[in-house]
Order: structure tokens, then sequence, then C-alpha cells
């Protein structure tokens, strides 16, 4: 069987057809109505559900949320080809061109005897196709998630040498930032106050960076079990007819102790 022929390429070009047809004319009034700029926030939507997906182990819902992904992104080829830009041959053609092109260390000469050196190597591709010209950091996207952004920005930086080479070093630069919000906040200035606590992120992100975590997971884990006991609270509350609002610290900080007790949660407050 030939890759033309096989499951894969039958299914995906069903996918395409499907999405055709709710765009023409007799389709989905809904989906015809759609702009790559409409659907914009919806891709961001699924690729964080996918990512949730991953995050809870949960195969049979990365199954659906890969399928939900797939989709648009069929859904934006499809609108782009109507606007006559390109279709999703070109955008298949393309990655896969991309591939080829930044594995030297597979489909060329090239040598990568590790992940690191992949990654330099990578770089290295990148940037010719990109030309020399343009800043090395240009390249990653402004529209991440804040946190993400920055351990992105702090790794490219550190492939060229542009790092801490202590963690010792990482948490006194945490220290410092934290000593310059408290000076900050006894000043009253909200514009510096705001400063200074992204100054303070930023260095925590890197101490995440060098401990080989990634900071979006992990704030994600420690929201999580915020989360988790919160819910208990407040299931304690409306056993007694009570609600949240309409307690006092006091008397949840009373119940939020007790069940540190009986989980390891721990207060996060």
């Amino acid at each position: 069987m030939s890759i033309h022929d096989s499951p894969v390429t039958l299914h995906f070009a069903e996918l395409c057809e499907l999405v055709t047809k709710l765009r023409a004319a007799d389709g989905c009034p809904w989906d015809r109505e759609q702009t790559n700029e409409s659907l914009a926030p919806k891709l961001l939507e699924e690729a964080y559900e996918v990512a949730d997906a991953i995050r809870e182990r949960d195969d049979g819902n990365l199954r659906e949320e890969l399928g939900d992904l797939m989709l648009l992104i069929a859904m934006h080829a499809q609108i782009a080809s109507e606007r006559g830009q390109f279709g999703i041959e070109q955008v298949l053609e393309q990655i896969t061109a991309k591939l080829i092109r930044r594995h030297p260390h597979v489909f060329g000469t090239s040598e990568a005897r590790d992940a690191g050196a992949v990654v330099q190597l990578w770089d290295s591709v990148k940037r010719r196709e990109k030309g020399e010209d343009g800043h090395y950091l240009t390249g990653v996207a402004k529209a991440l998630p804040a946190l993400m952004r920055a351990q992105k920005i702090q790794k490219k930086a550190a492939h060229v040498n542009f790092d801490w080479n202590q963690n010792s070093e990482v948490v006194a630069k945490i220290d410092e930032e934290l000593a310059e919000t408290k000076e900050a906040m006894n000043g009253g200035a909200p514009n510096e106050i705001a400063e200074e606590i992204g100054d303070l992120l930023f260095a925590i992100v890197n101490l995440a960076r060098k401990q080989q975590l990634d900071a979006e997971t992990f704030l994600q884990a420690a929201t999580d079990k915020f989360v988790q006991p919160f819910n208990a609270l407040e299931d304690e509350l409306k056993t007694t007819g009570k609600k949240l609002g309409e307690v006092e610290l006091e008397e949840l900080d009373a119940i939020w102790n007790a069940q540190k007790s009986h989980t390891s949660a721990g207060q996060i407050r």
C-alpha cells in the first residue's frame, strides 16, 4: 500500500472535503461566516485543551482534542484558499520541506549527537532562512502566554551563552527583585510596583528553567493544588448552610487549616 492509499491519507482527505462542504453555499451558515480572524481565539482555546488533556494524561480526551485542533487547521487553510492565498496542500508541502531542511543531521550530512546539539543546529538553520539581519529573539511569538514566552526567551538566550552559571545566582536575583518589589510597594507608585512584580516573575521563571521545569505547566499544577482544597472549603460551608462571600476570613482560615491536616495541598493564599 502506498502512502497515498493509506488510511491516514484517506481520512485526512475526507476531513478536508467535509470542511469544504461546510463552507459551501449549501453548507453550514455558521461555518460560512467564519474568517481566519474570528477563528483565531478558538484555535488558541483548542490548543490549550490539547495541552490540558496531556497534563491530565487523558488519552481519550487527547484524541478528541487533537481532532478539534486539526479541524481548525483545515478550516483556516480552507478559508485562506477561498481568499486565493494558499490551500492545505501548500501548508503540508511547506512544513514537510521545513522539517527536512532543519534536520540536516537526519536528511543531510550534518551531525548532532544529542538533543542540545539538535536545538543549536535547528536555530542555526532557522537564522539562515530568516536572514542574519533579524534580531535573535524576534522569532519568539509575542502571542504566547507570558510565562511560556519568558521561558522561551530565556532558553534561546542561554543557547548563545547568555545565562546564569549557578542556581545560586538565580536565587540571588529573585531575592534582589523581591526586595525591589517591596521597596516599590512602600513607595506606592502603581506603575513601578507592576514593573518590579514583572521583573520578579521573570526571575522566578528563570529559576524554573534552570531546574529543567516548565513554568507554565507547574504554575497550572500549583493553581490546581489551590483549587481542590478551596472547592472542599466551599463544600464544607454548604453543609452548614453558608456561602462564599458571606463568611469572614477567620472562619475560612479555620476550615482551610483543618483541611490541611487531612491533605497535602498546603496553604497557597
